[in-house]
């Protein structure tokens, strides 16, 4: 299809020939496509019947047409449960990566998004005594404090992490009991910590959290196998 067809297209055009594309002896079904002031880029496809439901961060709703049609191959893809092709995914992640893109993202989270958390002290663990003694031990004192809380559930899965949005740290409320040994929650802050020095990469299409300069600083903590073991124990 020729350039300046693409961009002629609305989106519900764009996820009718997409869905042809992926399903060319199916009927076309109806597309409605709608844009919402979520808190993040969130996407959401679902059809009933003949219909089929769209739901779009507002961020999108300016996006070149190119990575609307990448998205929609995504979304349908997953939808029919058809494999989805590396190319439509590397566009759209190289579209999110984008500088300008990255801070509207990060402007959105911080007015939209909400923060439940409760403060620092727990009953057994009090968060901001541990952060400023980590930060006195390893980071030479030189971290600004974030906001400290427990989670409000006691989550297994999500042990921590940071929130560069809210500038949070979040620690599971998992750990905050008796029999739990203190080295857990130490090695959870300081994880955490970490992410609070060593920001997220972005190289093109590529979004690393753990780069090489962080796994370096995790080596690090002492007893370091002796705390991963404990959470295990936890997770």
């Amino acid at each position: 299809m020729a350039q300046g067809a693409l961009f002629a297209e609305t989106v519900e055009e764009i996820y009718a020939r997409v869905f042809h594309e992926l399903k060319p002896r199916t009927p076309l079904p109806d597309f409605a496509v709608e844009y919402h002031p979520f808190a993040n880029v969130n996407s959401s496809i679902s059809m009933k019947g003949h219909s089929v439901q769209v739901k779009l961060s507002d961020l999108l709703e300016d996006a070149p047409a190119q990575v609307a049609e990448s998205l929609a191959h995504i979304l349908l893809s997953k939808m029919l449960r058809v494999p989805i092709a590396k190319s439509y995914v590397h566009r759209y992640r190289l579209y999110l990566t984008r500088k300008d893109i990255r801070r509207r993202m990060h402007l959105m989270r911080q007015t939209r998004g909400r923060k439940h958390i409760s403060g620092p002290a727990g009953r057994y663990f009090n968060l901001a005594e541990i952060f400023n003694r980590l930060n006195q031990e390893f980071f030479e004192g030189l971290l600004g404090q974030p906001e400290l809380g427990w989670s409000l559930r006691r989550s297994r899965f999500m042990l921590g992490h940071f929130d560069p949005s809210h500038n949070a740290i979040i620690i599971s409320r998992v750990f905050d009991e008796k029999t739990v040994p203190a080295l857990a929650v130490d090695y959870v802050m300081f994880h955490e910590m970490l992410h609070l020095k060593y920001p997220v990469d972005h190289s093109g299409a590529r979004r690393c959290v753990h780069t090489r300069e962080f796994r370096e600083a995790e080596k690090l903590f002492p007893r370091l196998a002796e705390a991963k073991e404990a959470l295990k124990k936890l997770s």
